[in-house]
């Protein structure tokens, strides 16, 4: 899945990411250039520092349309 980052990903949006992530059982990992990180990795997740306009990747695995509503849902990406 291919999302573009609409507001920084610091901080609290980071936490609140994380934690909306970690009520998932799938493995979540979101790529950025030579970066994968687990999308339940706070520190993985502000080590990638994502900011508005950066180009990122979801893998989920298995796939899951709920996982996709969610990452939509925090308000911090958008769908390419």
């Amino acid at each position: 899945m291919q999302f573009k980052v609409v507001k920084p990903v610091f901080a609290d949006h980071a936490s609140q990411f994380v934690n909306t992530m970690g009520q998932f059982t799938e493995t979540i990992l979101v790529k950025k250039d030579h970066w994968v990180v687990d999308a339940k990795s706070l520190l993985g997740l502000l080590a990638v520092g994502l900011k508005p306009g950066d180009e990122v990747a979801f893998e989920v695995s298995p796939e899951n349309e709920e996982v996709r509503q969610a990452i939509l849902g925090t308000g911090l990406f958008e769908e390419k």
